[in-house]
């Protein structure tokens, strides 16, 4: 039941290991110009992990990140980080924001501060990523981590709050909703064309559904035989054999780092700040998470545990909006569905000004 206050405060020798194993990374040589239809491009990780090495402060960014309250706390047998932000507004909304894969809490920075004067903002480190580690048990999936969401508002005296999430996160915030609707005023979710095709391929009977002659379904088809071609290889992956890639992530920070910046490329439209990236990257490789993020989605991939599906207000803010989106999630009536042109699958870092006031409509109706 304890909470701990918590200090990010990584020790010099493991920031100069970091440095001196970017210098010596051993790379390939002569791979072909493929663009990025193999993966990363050769030159442009060099370049990245060369900044990372040489322009990038690491302690600018601990420092920065240490500005926001920190805690841990065990909740069923694992320790849970999370940010706190109160607003000054002692009657604000609780509101819990939930990342997903390849990404960590650092990435709603720039949200937080759109969105710090509205609501009591509580920003958990899912159990595996950054600072909630190590995992001992198996198991920690959509329903679990769910339950340990809602034990922790509880513990932070909250009896009516929001949750929000994109990715992982939006399953999981869909998940506290269904479990803690007693007190889970509404769920908000973001999500992208791209992402929702993906997530179609997935679920039974959906390709039945959708017809060929018409346009609309005709792209949202496409876009999932896309993604089941070229789409799937980090996932095939991850939930079969997530320790044998686990062993390159704990290993090789440009590894690492190519593991993730393939996601934040491709899985983009605006730009976002590299800055950033690093700071997520480094947080994965000083708190040695890489395996234990990439177990995620096993566990998840081999578990039957999704919780019971909400049953409170729903809200989706989709970037780089189409009507496939909707065609593909179609969502029940009432729901707030908001469409935005451009950014993707990472709005907190691509269009944080958006989201938030996103944000803001759909929990202002329901205080």
């Amino acid at each position: 039941m304890e909470i701990r206050p918590f200090t990010i405060d990584i020790p010099q020798a493991d920031v100069d290991d970091l440095t001196s194993r970017l210098a010596r990374t051993r790379w390939p040589d002569g791979l072909p110009a493929a663009g990025w239809s193999r993966g990363v491009p050769l030159e442009f990780l060099k370049e990245l992990t060369a900044y990372w090495a040489e322009g990038y402060d690491w302690r600018a960014a601990e420092a920065g990140l240490n500005e926001y309250p920190q805690f841990t706390t065990e909740i069923d047998g694992q320790q849970v980080h999370f940010l706190h932000v109160r607003s000054g507004d002692p009657g604000a909304m609780p509101l819990v924001l939930t990342h997903g894969y390849p990404s960590a809490f650092a990435e709603f920075t720039r949200l937080i501060e759109h969105l710090r004067q509205d609501f009591h903002l509580v920003v958990p480190s899912l159990p595996g990523f950054a600072f909630s580690t190590p995992v001992r048990e198996t198991g920690w999936a959509l329903g679990r981590t769910a339950r340990a969401w809602a034990e922790l508002m509880r513990r932070l005296g909250y009896d009516r709050y929001g949750v929000h999430g994109g990715d992982i996160g939006a399953g999981v915030s869909g998940a506290v909703a269904g479990l803690d609707r007693e007190h889970v005023v509404g769920v908000h979710v973001v999500t992208d064309p791209y992402t929702a095709a993906a997530t179609a391929t997935f679920l039974p009977g959906m390709g039945d559904r959708l017809d060929p002659a018409d346009p609309v379904d005709e792209l949202a088809l496409a876009r999932m035989a896309e993604f089941r071609a070229d789409g799937t290889g980090y996932l095939t992956i991850q939930n079969t054999r997530p320790h044998t890639i686990g062993y390159l992530l704990n290993d090789s920070p440009a590894g690492q780092l190519g593991w993730l910046a393939e996601s934040f490329e491709r899985w983009t439209d605006l730009p976002y700040d590299r800055d950033q990236l690093l700071t997520i990257a480094s947080l994965y490789w000083f708190s040695g998470s890489g395996v234990s993020a990439a177990g995620f989605l096993y566990e998840q991939a081999h578990s039957s545990d999704w919780g019971a599906p909400p049953a409170v207000p729903q809200g989706y803010a989709v970037f780089g909006a189409d009507a496939t989106a909707r065609r593909l999630i179609d969502p029940p009536a009432g729901t707030h569905w908001a469409e935005y042109e451009r950014g993707r699958h990472f709005p907190a870092m691509e269009a944080p000004e958006v989201l938030a006031a996103d944000l803001r409509t759909f929990f202002a109706g329901l205080k």
